[in-house]
């Protein structure tokens, strides 16, 4: 490990700034969960139609990350959006994030997509539109 690496380690301000942006823009499955039974959150699927037509977080609409710019209308800047797409290695949910950030809509990526979701957590899923 280099020196700056170790430095940084050590610089619990920059630590603590940040953790605060990490947990600003993610959230986990669990928290997810809570919101959606809370209804504090518009959840979004950026995946392709097919794959959210075959299974997907209950409540969430199916915009995939495509066309998202072309559907702001059916999104609110009073909630939360909060994006997911595949797993942890897509950059759907975080490419779609950053649209939504720049349109002035508020986002939260959920870390580890819908693979989390069903695979880890192995909460309930729906099927259809």
């Amino acid at each position: 490990m280099n020196d700056k690496v170790k430095n940084l380690r050590q610089d619990t301000e920059k630590a603590a700034s940040y953790f605060t942006k990490y947990l600003a823009y993610t959230i986990g499955p669990f928290e997810l969960k809570q919101m959606i039974e809370q209804e504090k959150a518009a959840v979004i699927d950026v995946r392709a139609y097919e794959d959210f037509k075959e299974s997907h977080i209950p409540g969430a609409m199916s915009i995939p990350k495509d066309e998202l710019d072309k559907n702001l209308e059916k999104l609110s800047k009073d909630k939360i959006n909060v994006v997911y797409c595949y797993n942890q290695q897509c950059h759907l949910g975080a490419q779609a994030c950053l649209i939504l950030a720049e349109y002035a809509y508020p986002a939260v990526l959920m870390e580890g997509g819908f693979d989390v979701w069903v695979n880890n957590f192995r909460f309930a899923t729906a099927r259809g539109d």
